[in-house]
């Protein structure tokens, strides 16, 4: 399988439905990090009490999420970490089952209660203010499925002992990213914010974030991979995190770290 797997085309089946997204996800996983087994998910029991507790049915492909890599934190919960099954709550205005949370603790992303009832429903986002009468639930990904093949992927860049780097873009960064990478076919997000919004791109064996020009995130399956991408957009990048680099194809590189 992890021969076989090709990015690129593999997220574009993998946008189209739930069922492409979880077996984008399961290549992914084996080819990115580690495949996925019968252990890595969350046990059918753990989803039955949390519908208890919270009194509401979950949604067919959020119980398919967990079932398939609920125990999965690399995958996860690098950063901005899934709930587990019984920290799902109704957030404080009624409007939401929340599902995912913020390592800082300012977004949260939920389910509209309204349409807990689909079987694959549009997630929202919720960023938490100071002046909490300002916040609002803003549309995030049309469809849960397509935001959990966002998430593992947005989490991997985060994923410590892997290649990874981070730079504050300007305009020539961006320019070369355009020139050196090819944009991954994931839709346009936030829901509606067709220009500026988050890219993804792949640099032979790097995967790049775009954040509307914010920032730039890069995960490498190989350190040669990545540092041939930070030759190919220098800049002021910063390591991302500590730890021996652990690349997928060369194994541990003793004294390195992302």
């Amino acid at each position: 399988m992890t021969r076989e797997f090709d990015l690129a085309p593999s997220l574009a089946r993998g946008v189209v439905d739930r069922a492409g997204a979880w077996e984008f996800i399961r290549g992914f996983a084996a080819h990115w990090a580690r495949p996925l087994s019968r252990g890595d998910g969350r046990p059918e029991t753990e989803l039955d009490r949390a519908e208890n507790r919270l009194g509401l049915r979950l949604p067919a492909a959020l119980r398919e999420a967990y079932l398939l890599l609920g125990r999965r934190p690399d995958l996860t919960g690098s950063m901005d970490a899934l709930l587990a099954p019984a920290e799902l709550y109704v957030d404080g205005a009624g409007e939401a089952l929340v599902f995912r949370r913020s390592d800082e603790g300012d977004a949260s992303w939920g389910i509209p209660l309204d349409r807990l009832a689909e079987s694959d429903p549009p997630v929202g986002i919720r960023v938490h203010l100071p002046d909490g009468t300002a916040e609002r639930w803003e549309g995030w990904l049309e469809r849960l499925s397509l935001c959990f093949v966002e998430l593992v992927l947005s989490e991997s860049l985060r994923t410590p002992g892997r290649p990874r780097a981070f730079l504050d873009p300007d305009d020539t960064h961006v320019e070369l990213l355009e020139e050196h990478a090819v944009r991954l076919p994931f839709p346009p997000y936030p829901v509606g914010q067709e220009e500026g919004g988050g890219r993804w791109f792949l640099a032979g064996d790097v995967l790049l974030y775009d954040g509307g020009g914010m920032s730039l995130y890069a995960r490498g399956r190989s350190a040669a991979g990545l540092e041939r991408v930070r030759e190919l957009i220098p800049g002021e990048w910063l390591d991302g995190g500590a730890g021996p680099v652990e690349s997928l194809e060369t194994g541990p590189r003793q004294g390195s770290h992302v």
